[in-house]
């Protein structure tokens, strides 16, 4: 009875006694092994058997405090995992957990894009301040899959730019190929969803492939960012570049 309890599912967490004639000490052993809470020889003490139970119910009900704590504890550790990872790239977070408190890596090769919405300051001041921020959140948030779909690395936005960057924190061979696809999506996006407003979007981008510095700014807010003339070419590719076209350094 007490092997069948203890693995029901249901079962196994509720506290046993067992009273026997048996007083051995191996059948004692045996039967606290197996899941009992407590073993009384009979003929047993009332008084003593109503002690024992109270002492298990109590246990029980410490057990059930300890899961229930153990229960929210994990469900705030994967929040915190789950804002962690909205925050930083996974292997960059992977890192901090593991204790690394300075985080710099220079890499030879990375592309970096900067898209940028043309004639948003002019719309903004014409609209009210609730459609500025869901259109932001549209487009951005449309951005953001196709970012994730070639398995770019979204660094920032910026006011009503986007920079993303490919190769990095894993290298890749693929990292132009892969940023110039999703800034393609990205143009057609913008294109085929003009919206409804008083004046029309378009699309900026800047591209540039070289070496990076990457690295963890920040103790409270972490910030996971970029260096370097690459970083600063790209972005002018993109400031002196033409509405709806794609400009490369």
């Amino acid at each position: 009875v007490l092997t069948r309890i203890k693995a029901d599912r249901e079962l196994r967490h509720v506290p046993v006694i067992l009273l026997s004639a048996l007083d051995e000490m191996d059948s004692v052993v045996r039967c606290i092994l197996m899941g009992a809470e407590d073993y009384l020889a009979k003929p047993f003490n009332a008084v003593l058997l109503r002690a024992r139970i109270g002492a298990c119910l109590e246990k029980s009900r410490l057990r059930r405090q300890e899961a229930a704590y153990l229960e929210a504890l994990e469900t705030e550790r994967r929040k915190s995992e789950s804002l962690l990872l909205n925050v930083l790239p996974a292997p960059i977070a992977d890192r901090l957990k593991r204790g690394e408190t300075t985080i710099v890596d220079s890499l030879p090769e990375v592309t970096v894009m900067f898209a940028d919405l043309v004639g948003f300051t002019a719309l903004a001041s014409r609209v009210a301040s609730v459609d500025v921020v869901r259109l932001l959140d549209e487009v951005f948030s449309a951005f953001d899959e196709l970012a994730a779909a070639q398995g770019l690395e979204k660094i920032k936005t910026i006011g009503d730019a986007y920079m993303v960057v490919g190769g990095l924190p894993t290298p890749r061979a693929d990292h132009a190929e892969a940023v110039a696809e999703a800034a393609v999506g990205m143009m057609a996006y913008v294109e085929q969803h003009p919206g409804d407003y008083p004046v029309p979007l378009r699309l900026r981008i800047g591209i540039n492939t070289g070496p990076v510095i990457a690295g963890v700014i920040g103790r409270h807010k972490f910030n996971y960012d970029i260096w370097g003339d690459t970083v600063n070419t790209a972005s002018r590719m993109e400031s002196h570049g033409l509405p709806g076209r794609i400009q490369v350094g």
